[in-house]
């Protein structure tokens, strides 16, 4: 199993790795990797491995049983090649943006609301989440966030901790997504925003939310008894 870089530091925008094994001549495993894997509603990495002059484009990550491959365009690369890998940064840090506030956002919601998140997508140019909210107040969720917005304004500081799952589902409030739980494994990663936020996660995140940028409201849809969805963008 891979050694997951981007869990402890989502700034390692280049890193050394060895290939572990390469499936159909494309799908990649390294012994480690900050690649962040299409997951949890945030899409995955994008970039290139570089073995000598040769460069091979990582052009979808996932996860599978586990472990974290990585699809390169073109075959080339053996068990036991070197490579370096650089992510392409732009892509990767709008999403940390888009993933932190959207914490922020269904934070603000769920501490006013008690709503659980029903479904999210994030994306560079738009976001979406969806709420299991029972009233459908557009001029409601707006507002919220119109407040979302001023949180962020606050600078506030982004964290991450490791907690004993048993310990860290005592408080239900860990768990955000509706009708899931975390992961089956022994010990949870905990991100935690100022006192808007905390919850077992596993994305990448900005440190600080004033590295954001300002939520411009898209629209919301009615999608149906107790979910809400709303669509927003962020204004880098």
């Amino acid at each position: 199993m891979s050694e997951v870089l981007y869990l402890d530091d989502s700034y390692l925008k280049e890193f050394d790795a060895e290939v572990v094994s390469v499936n159909e001549d494309k799908f990649v495993a390294l012994d480690k990797t900050a690649f962040y894997p299409n997951s949890g509603g945030q899409p995955w990495d994008e970039g290139v491995m570089i073995k000598g002059n040769e460069k091979f484009k990582v052009i979808f990550v996932g996860k599978f049983s586990g472990n974290i491959s990585h699809e390169v365009d073109h075959p080339g690369l053996q068990p036991g090649d070197k490579v370096h890998c650089v992510i392409d940064w732009d892509r990767r840090y709008k999403l940390m943006q888009a993933h932190t506030a959207s914490h922020v956002l269904s934070g603000l919601i769920h501490n006013e609301t008690g709503a659980l998140i029903s479904g999210n997508q994030l994306g560079v140019d738009k976001n979406r989440i969806d709420f299991s909210l029972e009233d459908y107040d557009r001029e409601k969720i707006i507002e919220y966030v119109a407040r979302a917005n001023e949180l962020l304004k606050k600078g506030l500081e982004v964290t991450t901790r490791y907690m004993p799952r048993e310990e860290a589902l005592k408080d239900p409030s860990m768990v955000r997504l509706a009708n899931a739980l975390p992961p089956n494994i022994e010990t949870l990663r905990i991100v935690s925003i100022g006192a808007v936020d905390t919850q077992a996660d596993g994305g990448t995140h900005v440190k600080n939310t004033s590295e954001i940028g300002e939520l411009e409201f898209l629209k919301a849809d009615n999608k149906g008894k107790n979910n809400r969805r709303v669509y927003y963008k962020i204004n880098y």
